[in-house]
């Protein structure tokens, strides 16, 4: 009998401190993410001299320090920064085990929460819509983030995946599932001096008055490099993040853009409102899901990756 409770205590104790560790990760993963104590203390529910005594106890537990500190956060050692790629891991991994468990107990539930680029942000729909049906017990949250802040907030363990591009600048430590090409129309009213052609070349439209993503966005910077691959500059006489605030400025018949064939399809052309496509080069890019490089997946996410397959055979033969 004694031995018994003696292995039930010495159980007890290691869940406690394993969960007491995954508290303290926790807390340095909220410290790098917002480079502020307070506002670290804040996504974590807890006070800030809880959270600096645990990164402070878990610096003693490494016996190195973590953060460099002064009045104010400073950063992370070298030492922190190793640790926190650990601590990604581990936290991931325990997250995914309680959600694999509770699949188990519960089926698939709980909530994706998924980080898409502006310019594909209308294929979302193409995800959540089928696998709602197979799910219907799964709940989302999309947000529309830069193609580098989806790839941070994924790293970051702040969603669950996201929709990018695959093809033209690194992406790090992902699993990928293709979905569809991009390729470019120039969207302006029938009117304007271009309406009426079939096709029209990069360098012809550098002199339209066009309005386009600003600079952070990759598709800008994809349409920059093809504006100089061909001599030419953009000069556009509008920026936005929002790709509705764009298409609504192409609307008036007095404003210009380039967007993604799928994109410009979805919203919807008027009457008075063509798509044309733009040729010399005939530019096309992938874009696609991202998930975390784990194995196992957690149990949302590799639904999500399936879908994201399925829709891609769909898209594929459409």
């Amino acid at each position: 009998m004694i031995g018994i409770v003696y292995w039930r205590y010495a159980g007890l104790t290691i869940l406690q401190e394993a969960k007491s560790l995954i508290d303290k990760l926790e807390f340095l993963l909220a410290l790098a993410r917002e480079q502020h104590f307070g506002r670290a203390a804040d996504a974590c529910g807890v006070t800030q001299p809880t959270l600096s005594a645990g990164i402070k106890q878990l610096e003693e537990s490494m016996g190195v320090l973590l953060v460099n500190r002064g009045s104010r956060f400073h950063g992370l050692t070298p030492e922190g920064e190793r640790v926190l790629d650990w601590s990604r891991r581990i936290v991931g991994d325990m997250r995914a085990m309680r959600q694999e468990i509770n699949t188990l107990r519960l089926g698939l539930t709980g909530r994706l929460r998924i980080a898409a680029i502006p310019t594909a942000l209308a294929m979302v729909a193409a995800l959540t819509t089928p696998f709602r049906e197979r799910h219907p017990n799964v709940q989302f949250t999309v947000y529309s983030r830069t193609s580098e802040d989806v790839l941070a907030l994924l790293e970051d363990l702040e969603i669950d995946a996201g929709l990018t591009y695959l093809d033209n600048e690194p992406l790090g430590r992902v699993n990928t599932v293709p979905l569809y090409r991009e390729s470019y129309r120039l969207l302006t009213s029938a009117d304007a001096p271009l309406g009426n052609r079939d096709r029209v070349t990069w360098a012809e439209i550098a002199d339209v008055p066009l309005c386009l993503l600003t600079p952070d966005m990759q598709n800008r910077r994809i349409i920059e490099r093809i504006f100089r691959s061909v001599g030419a500059e953009s000069r556009p006489m509008l920026e936005s993040d929002s790709m509705i605030l764009l298409f609504a400025h192409v609307r008036t018949g007095r404003w210009a853009s380039v967007m993604p064939e799928k994109l410009a399809a979805t919203l919807g052309l008027t009457e008075t409102m063509r798509a044309i496509p733009i040729v010399e080069p005939d530019e096309v890019h992938t874009i696609g899901l991202v998930v975390p490089e784990r194995e196992p997946m957690t149990p949302l996410t590799a639904a999500l990756a399936a879908e994201a397959q399925r829709v891609a055979k769909q898209l594929e033969g459409s």
